[in-house]
């Protein structure tokens, strides 16, 4: 008798759909925005270095890379001089940039899914996507804060952090010879990413 009750209450719930939110959260919007935009020159884009060109403006804007660096350099970007830190900040977005573009083939576009947004402190916001390209399935988390708006400071691809991957790499190098390294280093990487 319990069963005849639960099956059709389990039928509900499953059929049910729960309504959307009447509104997405503004980082939400400027995230959903700000992919559209990027698909839409990638769409537009012949190759991985048009596209590397065309999106960096927009990139500019989305991606706060002030915060990006600092957080990837780790503790010893204190010891940066203001030149130094603008100088790796600039590489730090070029290579970026390029390595992300590069991965990118014309004709062929990502299907992004968004799921919903958390906020893991006041100010940020974790917003998880499922993205679909080149047959393969990618749960990519995009990190905002918001800062004269919401910008992205650090994208989670499959649960590895970029900030983090990149943070290793840089410690190693301010160990081996402080700033001029990691600038270096930097430079090097965004000259073999051409």
């Amino acid at each position: 008798m319990k069963l005849r009750i639960l099956l059709p209450l389990l039928v509900l719930l499953v059929t049910f759909q729960w309504p959307a939110r009447a509104v997405d959260a503004p980082a939400e919007v400027f995230l959903k925005k700000s992919v559209a935009e990027v698909v839409n020159i990638a769409k537009n884009s012949p190759d991985s270095a048009a596209l590397a060109t065309k999106v960096r403006p927009l990139l500019l804007n989305i991606i706060n890379f002030d915060a990006m660096t600092r957080r990837a350099v780790g503790p010893g970007w204190r010891q940066f001089s203001n030149d130094q830190q603008k100088e790796a900040t600039s590489l730090f977005s070029t290579l970026v940039i390029r390595t992300y573009s590069s991965k990118f083939t014309p004709g062929e576009l990502p299907e992004v899914i968004f799921k919903p947004a958390t906020s893991p402190a006041p100010g940020r916001i974790e917003v998880p996507t499922t993205t679909l390209y080149k047959g393969s399935r990618y749960e990519v988390v995009y990190r905002q804060e918001e800062s004269e708006g919401w910008r992205i400071t650090d994208v989670l691809i499959e649960g590895v952090s970029m900030v983090a991957n990149y943070r290793s790499q840089f410690d190693a190098e301010f160990k081996a010879g402080g700033a001029n390294s990691v600038i270096n280093a930097l430079k090097s990487s965004v000259a073999s990413s051409k």
